[in-house]
C-alpha cells in the first residue's frame, strides 16, 4: 500500500500533465510573502479570464514539465510557486497578473509558455499591455471602413460640386432672362 503523500504527488502530478495538454497556456509565479486573503483574491481576478492557480510541490511541478517536454520551464520553479493555467484569453490573464504584482510587491513573475513559446517576465508585461480582442477587432474593422469612407467623400464632394455648377448657371441663365 502506497503511502497517502505519495498518491497525493501522483495525482497532482497527473493533474499537470493533462491540464497542460488541455490549454497548452501557463504562466509560473512565486508567490512568497502574499497572504492567504491575497492569493484568494488572485484566484477570484483569474477566473474572469478562465485562468486558474495551482500551487504544487516544486518536485511535482519539474517532472510533470520534464515529462511533457517542457524542460527549459524546470529553472523557473524555485520556492514556493504557483502555475497558472490559462485555455483562451492569455492576454487577458496577463494583465491581471501584472496587476496584480504591481499592488503585491511579493508576486513575482517568473516566465510562462504561451503556444510552443517560452515566455519570460519581460514578454508577459508586454502581452499584458496589448489591448483587448474587442478593441483589436474594433481597430480592425476601422482600418478596413477608413478607405471605403475615404472613397464615398471623395465621391460626395465631386457630386457636391457637380451641383454647385448647375446651381451656378442657372444663377446665371436667370440674370439673362
Amino acid at each position: 500500500m502506497k503511502k497517502i503523500g505519495l498518491v497525493v504527488k501522483e495525482i497532482s502530478e497527473k493533474q499537470i500533465k493533462t491540464t497542460l495538454k488541455d490549454s497548452g497556456n501557463f504562466f509560473i509565479i512565486k508567490y512568497s510573502g502574499l497572504s492567504s486573503p491575497d492569493i484568494t483574491s488572485l484566484r477570484q481576478s483569474l477566473k474572469t479570464s478562465r485562468a486558474n492557480l495551482f500551487v504544487v510541490k516544486n518536485s511535482v511541478a519539474r517532472r510533470a514539465l520534464k515529462d511533457s517536454g517542457l524542460e527549459a520551464m524546470v529553472k523557473a520553479v524555485e520556492g514556493p510557486c504557483g502555475m497558472i493555467f490559462v485555455k483562451d484569453m492569455p492576454v487577458e490573464a496577463s494583465k491581471i497578473l501584472c496587476t496584480f504584482s504591481k499592488d503585491h510587491e511579493n508576486l513575482k513573475l517568473e516566465g510562462g509558455f504561451l503556444e510552443d513559446r517560452i515566455l519570460e517576465k519581460k514578454d508577459i508585461e508586454a502581452m499584458a499591455k496589448l489591448p483587448s480582442k474587442d478593441v483589436l477587432r474594433a481597430q480592425v474593422v476601422m482600418a478596413l471602413n477608413a478607405p471605403i469612407s475615404k472613397l464615398v467623400i471623395v465621391l460626395n464632394q465631386n457630386l457636391r460640386k457637380i451641383v454647385v455648377c448647375l446651381d451656378q448657371i442657372k444663377q446665371k441663365k436667370e440674370k439673362v432672362k
